[in-house]
Order: structure tokens, then sequence, then C-alpha cells
């Protein structure tokens, strides 16, 4: 099979293009041939140069081709960030396997199902953060017959739960019972010549499906998207190349989860770029600001409001210990941003528009943006994709500054749900135009701004409400530091706005004082009528960001108690 060109930058009519459509375990090899001895993972207190990892991910290949998995098998991977988690992607892709990264804050229910929906060949986990998340237990609770199954039990049925799942691999830790432990699990490659591994990896094609990305929505269980090669390894360089100031030392830093669409596509971004990835197992302020200053950092993507506040606050945080950094991608309300854009003046702030059926950002702030469009507006569709905002209702497109849905169709779009043909006819259209059910605006220049998912639209008496609006206002007060708003149902308005509310510390407001704040300077009908307050400890927390559905089961049963 011949491959485009790894570097293909040709000038075309419009915008540069830049072609990266490679398989992802080739961005890796390329890599760790150009700088061998470069860092490309660093950890706290652990690090791995391209030519270890490497060589790491290339004996999990082995290994994993020693338990019988082949190209199109399904092999799961349930781990916080850690080195693991780069081994078994990497490892994994080169023998042609689809990667199916697991939500690590999946209890049993929700991962037992993910494992047999996906119908998964083998689980590779550890136990590097068990004193927090014990994944063994959580996974004998997802499959109870586990208890009886002996790792060496390596057929299919093997597990009554799951029964295209044959092994579980503890890759970090101990075996025992149904897991096999590291050296059980590696000891396998002995008998796997590398010309195997070599020889399957140049049979992956860039259209193959290379991950399998389960994202939890309105639906009862979460939805598989179907990403390619092509769209995660091409999407994530060029997004990269376009979008971001680089230079000859690229440092990311990503406190992210890595089984997640929005760490996933920097990190494989820093590897093809032979840049370094810094990062850790969970997000903890004071040790990511040492790594920051430790590693000299260049591009800082904490992506949300409430990590970069949790970053603010760590010990010795001070913006002028950096200076080399080019890049923080962040969004959040204007005023918010506009406050972080003045913290790193010399920093290009990136602002964007994404989501997992799209392989991440499928628009960023452009280079040549000013602060102020970077601080109000998602950017610009990435090139490869279209965008069109239409009404909800009529289907119609909108003029410019009108809110609408958005939908979006290009290259970096998933091939589908997996087993889930009727969900992926109601997403993507005869035409191929994906429909996100998110509500976007599109200015002059074709900027767009998100303005709120089309469940988050309040109706307060007849009047459409973006959730997001009402936040961005909240946030504009001196001492709120976090707002979500969430609908209330109301006899008389159909439904009100009730927001929850960080403030600063030390600092005194009642519920009354905010809604008063409010009255006169946004319409009466967006005025909260209700405030509940939380610290930053106290929100509910999906994977990357607060977890409105939580917070309107809270709502829900502080309205019951009130009643």
């Amino acid at each position: 099979m011949q491959r485009a060109s790894t570097d293909d930058a040709r000038p075309v009519a419009g915008p540069v293009v830049f072609s990266e459509s490679v398989p992802i375990a080739d961005l890796l090899v390329r890599s760790a041939h150009t700088c061998p001895d470069r860092t490309a993972l660093a950890f706290p207190g652990v690090r791995l140069s391209y030519a270890e990892l490497l060589e790491k991910s290339t004996r999990v290949a082995r290994a994993l081709y020693g338990l019988g998995v082949r190209r199109g098998d399904h092999v799961g991977v349930l781990m916080p960030n850690a080195p693991e988690f780069a081994e078994a992607l990497f490892g994994a892709g080169m023998l042609g396997a689809v990667v199916v990264p697991l939500n690590a804050r999946y209890r049993s229910a929700e991962l037992g199902y993910v494992i047999d929906h996906a119908r998964l060949r083998v689980v590779l986990t550890t136990d590097r953060i068990a004193e927090h998340t014990d994944f063994r237990r959580i996974l004998t609770e997802a499959l109870p017959s586990a208890a009886s199954v002996e790792a060496a039990d390596s057929r299919e049925g093997a597990f009554a739960e799951a029964p295209a799942l044959r092994n579980l691999v503890m890759l970090h830790g101990r075996g025992g019972g149904p897991f096999l432990g590291p050296d059980e699990f590696l000891v396998r490659a002995d008998d796997v010549d590398p010309s195997v591994v070599s020889t399957a990896r140049a049979r992956v094609s860039s259209r193959d499906v290379a991950l399998v990305m389960y994202t939890s929505g309105t639906t009862a269980h979460p939805k598989g998207c179907m990403i390619s090669h092509e769209a995660i390894s091409r999407g994530s360089m060029g997004r990269m190349r376009e979008n971001v100031p680089l230079g000859e030392r690229n440092v990311f830093w990503c406190p992210a989860p890595m089984f997640h669409i929005a760490c996933m596509q920097v990190f494989l971004a820093s590897i093809g770029l032979g840049g370094t990835f810094v990062t850790d197992s969970h997000f903890r302020p004071d040790i990511a600001w040492e790594q920051i200053v430790e590693h000299d950092v260049t591009s800082l993507w904490p992506w949300f409001q409430a990590v970069m506040l949790g970053l603010e606050g760590a010990k010795g945080f001070d913006p002028t210990a950096i200076p080399n950094v080019s890049a923080l991608s962040l969004i959040g309300p204007p005023a918010f941003l506009r406050r972080i854009q003045a913290m790193f003046p010399g920093a290009a702030h990136i602002n964007g528009c994404g989501m997992s059926e799209l392989s991440g950002y499928y628009a960023m702030s452009p280079l040549d943006d000013d602060q102020e469009a970077r601080a109000t507006t998602g950017g610009k569709p990435v090139s490869g994709v279209e965008v069109r905002i239409i009404d909800p209702e009529t289907g119609q497109d909108v003029p410019p500054h009108t809110i609408g849905e958005i939908l979006i169709r290009g290259y970096l779009q998933m091939d589908g749900y997996y087993r889930d043909p009727e969900r992926t006819a109601a997403t993507i259209d005869d035409e191929g135009w994906l429909h996100s059910g998110d509500l976007y605006r599109m200015d002059d220049a074709g900027r767009i701004s998100f303005e709120g998912r089309l469940k988050d639209m309040l109706k307060v008496g007849g009047e459409n409400v973006p959730a997001i609006e009402v936040e961005a206002f909240l946030c504009t007060h001196p001492h709120i530091r976090v707002a979500e708003v969430v609908g209330m149902p109301d006899d008389l308005l159909d439904e009100v706005p009730v927001a929850f509310i960080e403030i600063e510390q030390g600092v005194a407001l009642d519920a009354d004082e905010i809604i008063a704040w409010c009255r006169g300077k946004i319409a009466s009908f967006k005025v909260p009528r209700a405030v509940h307050f939380k610290t930053a400890s106290e929100w509910p927390m999906s994977a990357t960001k607060i977890n409105k559905v939580d917070l309107r089961k809270e709502l829900a049963a502080l309205t019951t108690v009130a009643d």
C-alpha cells in the first residue's frame, strides 16, 4: 500500500492543508527514528524517550499477537493517564486492532455494558492508582463470572457477561485470578518475531477504524464513535500545524484524561511532531505547576475553566516562570478568557469547538485572529471541514448572527456509531452532514460561537434562552468564578433559569444579592429565579467538565425538599 507522505504540505488554493493521513502507530515510529533520545512522555518522576516508548509499545504488540489479537479485533484500555496507556494504544495500533479507550470514571454497570457492546477481545488495565480507583475490583464487579475464570482460560465465552472477551491483562501491578500479570503477558512477546508486527503495521490502512470512543449523552447507554486513523492522525496534526504556534521545541501540557478525545488529539499531535507530552495520572494543581515549570512547557492545554482556576491556585503559580509558552488552549466565558489572556500576553489563546463524533476540534482560532475574537468565538472550521447552521425546525440555513443547530461534514467525521445503525442514520443525513445537536451562531467572517445544546435551550414563557448566555453574563460579576444554569419546571412559564455558582473564597454573597445584580442588566426572563452555591470540590464532574445531568437531578431533589 502506498501511503501519503508524512510531511505533505503542498501549496493549494486557499488555506494550506497539512495531510498527515497515516495510521496512528506510524506517528510514533517516525518520531522514534528522527528523535529517538528526546523525551516523548513525562509524568511526575517518570520519563520515556521515543526509543523507549517504541520498544515498549512493540513488545505490547507482540504480546497481544501472542494472545491471538489480530487486525480488526477490539482491545479495551481501562487506565488513567499512564505510560502503559500509550504503550497499549500504539501496541494495539501496530497490529491494526481497534483501540477502545474506556472511561476511567465508569463503574461496574457502565463498564459491563461497554465491554460487551464493544465486543472487546482483551482489556488492558493497571493498578497504578489502586488507592484512588481499583480497576481490578470494578472489572470483577462488572463481570461477575470473572470469579470463576483463571487467567490461563483464554477462550471465547469464558466471561458470560461479555462472550467475545478472552483476556483481562494487568499491564502494571500484579496478576492473579482472571488477570494476567505484566510478566505473564509480556513473556508471550518472546514467541512472536518482531517482523510479524512490522508486517501487520504495513497492512494498516489510514481509512481503517483506529478507535471506538464511547461518549455519553442523553441516551440510556454510551455510544461508540468509530474514528478512522485518518480522522484522528491527520486531524490532530493538521489542527496543530494550522492553528497553534509551533517551534523547534514543542512541549505540551495537558491534564485531561487520555481516554477522552480532548486529550487524545493533543497527545497524538505531540507524538507526531516529535514533541514532549507532559501529564499526570490525575490533575493535582501544585504538582502540575511544578511539571510545567520543570519542563519549560511551550503549549498549555488546560481546556476547561475549572482546571485553569485550579492551576491559578497552585503553590508558586507565576506566569512569568514559563516565558516560552506560545499557546494556551482554553474555553469558557469571555470575561474569564480575557483575564487569562492578560495573564499570558505572549501566548496565543486557542479557542475552539469540538466533539467526539468529529475526532476532537473541528473549529479553532486561526493564527491571525485578534485577542477579542479568540475570547468571544470558537474560531473558524479547520481545513477539510464544512459547516452549516440551520433552523432546527425548518432545516433551512439561517442568516449570519442567528442561532441555529450546527451541521458538520468532512474527513474528521466518525464512520458511525458502532453497532447502532439507527442512531447513525439519525445523526448523519443522506448528504453526509452530521447533526450535532449543538447551537451556534456564525459571524460575517465565518467564525462560529457556541450557544449551548439544543437540549440546553431554556423555554421561558415562549422565549428561547440559551443557558450559556446567562452563564457568560454571571461570570462578568467580579466575585463569581464559575456559573452553570439549568432549567426548573414552572407552572406559568414552562421553565425558568436557576443558577449554580462558585464564588471567590473569602467573599460573602447571598442569592438575593446575585439576583438583584442581574436585574436591569439582562432581560427579566433571563434572570435566575434561584441561586445555589458550590465550592470547587462540590461540582459534579464528567471526565472533563461539569455534569449538567447531575445538576438537574440535584435541582429536582432540592425542589422536592422545598415543596
